[in-house]
């Protein structure tokens, strides 16, 4: 786009903050900063799964950065015991998106913001999308693909305290969220690229690198895999996998944003920085 720089900053990103654990409560209350009061930062889930320190987190960084915009992660959706709200499943999420606009945070659910920093006029587009377990194994049902996750010991947390309410199950609820957030996208500017914003990975090879294959059932749709050509993806940003990195795609940047839990990043450290840089473009690899 020929179109003038507008507005200073960066357009920043991060995932899977996991602030129930102290030491990422520290990260974040000490070195989530931005370099510019005009800098935006995008929030790809996974914050935490109590309603109050996801609450306390996104209000924190909303004092920092001009703009927070959030999507969900399975974490967030969580209706773990301890938590005081005990709201399930799309009761849950739209209390969190409530919350968010409290605290001046756009969600899924608000009109999509325009970047018109260094590399925009992009826009910004939060999905909530969950998953349907089409990314199993191929050439195994969904019924054998979930006893074979069973039987070798690896199964998502979610098949006990994520609760699809009132859909009967995620899958459901991943096909009404794809279908309506489709119609949202189809509508946008067509002169305007996109930054596609999902907590999970829309594509499946960005899955492949998973040490335990089966686990990818529970990562994604293959009802998204030709979202960032369809949609002038200038940029996507997700989380989930716990493995921050840079793909690429179809010549579009896939970005792996997620700081994890500490036993992992005590082993891999932060070689990336603690906040990826989306626009302007940061440097592959």
């Amino acid at each position: 786009m020929s179109e003038s720089i507008e507005q200073p900053g960066r357009l920043l990103a991060v995932s899977d903050l996991h602030v129930h654990h102290a030491e990422n409560r520290r990260i974040l209350a000490e070195e989530l900063l931005p370099q510019s009061p005009e800098d935006w930062l995008i929030v790809a889930g996974d914050v935490s799964e109590t309603v109050d320190q996801i609450e306390w987190a996104l209000g924190l960084l909303r004092d920092r950065f001009a703009q927070v915009i959030w999507v969900p992660g399975n974490h967030e959706l969580w209706t773990p015991q301890g938590d005081l709200v005990q709201l399930r499943g799309e009761a849950r999420y739209r209390h969190l998106v409530e919350i968010c606009r409290r605290l001046g945070v756009l969600t899924p659910e608000d009109p999509y913001a325009v970047w018109r920093g260094a590399g925009g006029p992009v826009v910004i587009a939060p999905l909530f999308v969950l998953y349907d377990y089409s990314f199993r194994l191929p050439g195994l049902s969904r019924e054998a693909a979930m006893e074979q996750a069973y039987e070798s010991g690896v199964v998502c947390t979610d098949e006990f305290l994520l609760h699809p309410e009132p859909y009967p199950d995620a899958a459901a609820w991943c096909e009404a969220r794809v279908s309506w957030t489709e119609q949202r996208l189809a509508a946008l500017d067509p002169a305007l690229p996109t930054v596609l914003v999902n907590h999970f990975p829309l594509v499946r090879e960005d899955t492949a690198i998973l040490r335990y294959p089966q686990f990818a059932q529970w990562c994604g749709t293959e009802r998204t895999a030709d979202w960032h050509r369809r949609f002038r993806a200038a940029a996507v940003v997700y989380g989930h996998l716990h493995i921050p990195r840079t793909t690429v795609h179809d010549g579009v940047r896939f970005e792996e944003v997620s700081i994890g839990y500490p036993r992992e990043y005590g082993r891999r450290g932060f070689p990336r920085g603690l906040l990826r840089e989306v626009l302007p473009p940061a440097a592959t690899g």
